[in-house]
């Protein structure tokens, strides 16, 4: 297993991570609430911890994955309402749009999406686990709350002190409540909303205790990482400690922390409930996935990334385009040779520079996951082999593959450099041959507008032509 460091919200530090129990990993990271389609403010999030996971996995770990779904609150309520839909199943339609481009983003590391009403029957012994240790009490209406006077380390995650929580700011008014800075953990219905049945009335689970639950239940009393974006440090995942420590008496419920920054429209944070938000699923559509991966991961995750429409990813689309320019011509040679190619061997020091690049980019992924510089690396190979160009088509199948080898980590680690399905490859570039001998033939009689319409016509099917001294060379343009 590759030793290597992060930031800890908890201690803020950056500390060498250690599992509770080695080589096994258990990962939780905060998921969608889904009442509204997903923005690209949550793709920032999740692709980053996908890198994450995938990292881990690599480096020799054993991870379990999990990232829960909150399929009822009160937005979701309120938005199923004004829709004339079910909440439930509005929770479940975005969340299907929610997975449909995570896959096309290349993020399918989790192993496990656990939706919160699945585990009531948890939540509920959880909450007589409170009531019974006095961390908790019930309201006059069936409410149950926790007692945040009672857990004297609350605030320890954020650096929050209770006392200087102001009711009616960070805190909500609430006249069930014994103090202003206590949280419901069962939340008492009205009639016409989802609920289950409890030993204080029908209700259902409040946030903060679904994902304290699912931990205990899924990744035990203790787990090792877990993380989400900046803005759920305070009060979800301080709520959470208190929850979880309060319950077990095991301390810390979280090996380490790890969060990710915001991503900014306008300097201001997107969200939902501001309505300053880029659907997910159309960026993707709009942009294509690498170019929006790419996005992501061209800054550290700790860093608030400042979106600018209009430019932001016009420009990380171009960037992305540089980047992959090498890896692209590599991939068709071998798609169109194979790997077992005939051809010349690279020079012995550039073999050594493939491999010792590998090295480098693990060793700087394992400083606090920095994929930025990881790029910045892969950007310097591809300007490297820049002169290698020319003399690509010479070299054997095995040579290709130690040269692509860097570009395979950016694949395996960071989702970057795939390329169109091999299995279609054999039929494609079968059907682009006879197109561009045809092209060729009407370019030898003259019939220019015949050979304009064939490469229209490619090209409209995801295939660019690049005509040189050599002849025609085609590429198959990357799939969103």
């Amino acid at each position: 297993m590759r030793r290597f460091t992060l930031y800890d919200t908890r201690t803020r530090d950056v500390r060498v991570f250690a599992p509770i129990a080695p080589p096994r990993v258990g990962l939780y990271v905060c998921g969608l609430t889904p009442y509204a389609p997903a923005h690209i403010g949550h793709g920032r999030t999740f692709v980053f911890f996908d890198v994450v996971a995938r990292a881990l996995r690599r480096w020799g770990y054993r991870l379990f994955y999990v990232q829960n779904v909150t399929n009822l609150d009160d937005k979701l309520i309120e938005r199923a309402a004004e829709e004339g839909v079910d909440p439930l199943g509005l929770a479940e339609q975005h969340f299907a749009e929610y997975r449909r481009s995570m896959d096309a983003l290349g993020v399918r590391s989790v192993d496990y999406y656990p939706f919160a009403t699945d585990y009531v029957p948890e939540i509920l012994q959880q909450i007589h686990a409170l009531l019974d240790k006095g961390f908790a009490y019930v309201a006059d209406d069936g409410s149950v709350y926790f007692s945040v006077a009672k857990f004297s380390d609350y605030g320890k995650l954020s650096g929050q002190r209770v006392e200087s929580l102001k009711p009616g700011a960070r805190l909500e008014v609430d006249p069930r409540k014994r103090s202003p800075e206590d949280f419901v953990i069962w939340k008492a219905t009205t009639p016409g909303e989802p609920s289950w049945e409890s030993p204080w009335g029908p209700g259902r689970p409040g946030w903060h205790i679904e994902d304290t639950a699912m931990i205990l239940r899924l990744l035990g009393e203790r787990c090792d990482l877990h993380g989400a974006g900046l803005d759920l440090i305070f009060p979800h995942h301080e709520a959470e400690v208190a929850l979880a420590e309060a319950t077990t008496g095991a301390a810390p419920f979280s090996n380490f922390w790890i969060h990710s920054g915001m991503l900014l429209m306008d300097e201001e944070k997107m969200s939902k409930s501001i309505g300053n938000v880029l659907s997910l699923t159309e960026t993707i559509a709009s942009v294509g996935a690498g170019p929006l991966r790419f996005y992501y991961l061209n800054a550290h995750y700790r860093s608030p990334l400042t979106f600018l429409p209009g430019k932001s990813l016009e420009e990380a689309g171009e960037a992305y385009a540089r980047l992959t320019v090498v890896s692209d011509r590599i991939g068709e040679i071998l798609e169109r040779d194979g790997s077992d190619r005939p051809g010349a061997e690279i020079p012995d020091p550039l073999a050594e520079e493939a491999e010792d690049l590998v090295e480098r980019l693990d060793a700087t992924l394992a400083d606090d996951f920095n994929t930025r510089e990881a790029i910045a690396l892969l950007f310097g190979w591809t300007r490297r082999l820049a002169e290698e160009l020319p003399r690509l088509e010479g070299y054997s199948g095995d040579a290709l593959e130690e040269l692509a080898s860097p570009y395979r980590w950016g694949e395996e680690v960071l989702g970057l450099f795939s390329r169109p399905a091999s299995g279609a490859s054999g039929a494609v570039a079968s059907v682009v041959a006879v197109a561009l001998d045809a092209r060729s033939r009407a370019r030898a009689r003259g019939d220019y507008a015949e050979a304009d319409r064939i490469r229209d016509e490619l090209h409209g099917a995801g295939v660019e032509l690049e005509d040189d001294a050599g002849g025609t060379r085609w590429r198959a343009r990357r799939t969103p």
